[in-house]
C-alpha cells in the first residue's frame, strides 16, 4: 500500500508521497513514488504512483525511456503540447503495461495502478489529474482541489476540513504532514521517508524538493503537537448527558 497526495493552490502545486512498498510483513522495501520531468523555461511534470509495484515501475520506465531514446521520442512527456495530452499519454501507457502484464484469461485487477499527474507547460495554466488503472482520468476542480491515491481514508478528514487553496507553502506542508502522520499511525503499509515537492506557478522549475526522514525534527514536532491538540480538543467537548 502507499499514500500520495497532490494539491492545487493559488500559488502552485504541492505533492507528497510515502516510500514504503510491501508484499507481506516480512517483505518491506523502500521505493520512490514521485517522479519528475522538466525542461527549463518550458515545462515541469510530476507523477505520483500507487498500486502494483511492477506496473508503476514499468509505466514510469517506459515514459522516461521515451524522453531519452531518439527513435522512440514520440510520444514523449517532454513533447506533449498540453497537460491534458500528458495525462492521456500516462493513461495510454498504463493500459499498455497492464495489457502486456496480465496473462491471457487472467484478470488485470492484480496489476492495477493509479497515478496523480500535475505540472505546467509554457503558455498554459498549471493542471492536476487523477489517472485510474483503466487509463481514464479526471481533473481537480474548485470543489475538489486535491487528489489522493493509495491508503486515503485516514488522511482525508484533515484535508477536507482544513485545506484552503489560499494556503501558502508552509501551511500546506504542515497540513500534509498532519494527514500523513494520521495515516502512518493507522496503517503499517504506509511508511517513511516522505518525499515533498512544491512547484510555483509560472516558474517552470521545481521550487522546493525535500526527503523527510524519520528523525526529521519538524515532523516529530508536528506529530507530537497534533496528538496533544487532539487530546485537548476532545477534553474540551461537553460530556454526554444521560
Amino acid at each position: 500500500m502507499t499514500y500520495c497526495v497532490g494539491l492545487k493552490t493559488q500559488h502552485g502545486l504541492v505533492f507528497m508521497s510515502d516510500t514504503r512498498t510491501n508484499a507481506g510483513v516480512d517483505n518491506i522495501s523502500t521505493f520512490r513514488k514521485m517522479h519528475c520531468w522538466q525542461e527549463t523555461d518550458d515545462r515541469v511534470l510530476v507523477l505520483l504512483s500507487a498500486g502494483n509495484l511492477a506496473t508503476t515501475q514499468a509505466v514510469v520506465s517506459l515514459l522516461d525511456e521515451r524522453t531519452k531514446a531518439p527513435d522512440e521520442r514520440t510520444p514523449s512527456m517532454l513533447e506533449t503540447p498540453s497537460m491534458y495530452q500528458a495525462a492521456r499519454l500516462v493513461g495510454d501507457t498504463v493500459k499498455e503495461v497492464i495489457r502486456q502484464s496480465a496473462p491471457a484469461g487472467q484478470s488485470a485487477d492484480a496489476f492495477g495502478a493509479s497515478f496523480i499527474l500535475g505540472g505546467q507547460i509554457r503558455g498554459m495554466e498549471p493542471r492536476l489529474f487523477l489517472i485510474y488503472p483503466e487509463g481514464n482520468f479526471i481533473e481537480v476542480s474548485a470543489d475538489t482541489p486535491f487528489f489522493q491515491i493509495g491508503e486515503t481514508k485516514y488522511g482525508k478528514p484533515i484535508l477536507v476540513r482544513a485545506f484552503d487553496t489560499a494556503m501558502k507553502l508552509e501551511e500546506t506542508v504542515k497540513l500534509l504532514l498532519v494527514s500523513f502522520d494520521s495515516t502512518l499511525k493507522s496503517n503499517l503499509s504506509v511508511g517513511l521517508p516522505l518525499d515533498l515537492l512544491f512547484y510555483e506557478n509560472d516558474t517552470f522549475r521545481i521550487g522546493y524538493e525535500k526527503r523527510i526522514e524519520a528523525d526529521d525534527p519538524y515532523l516529530r514536532e508536528i506529530s507530537e503537537g497534533w496528538s496533544d491538540a487532539l487530546k485537548t480538543a476532545f477534553k474540551s467537548l461537553p460530556d454526554f448527558m444521560r
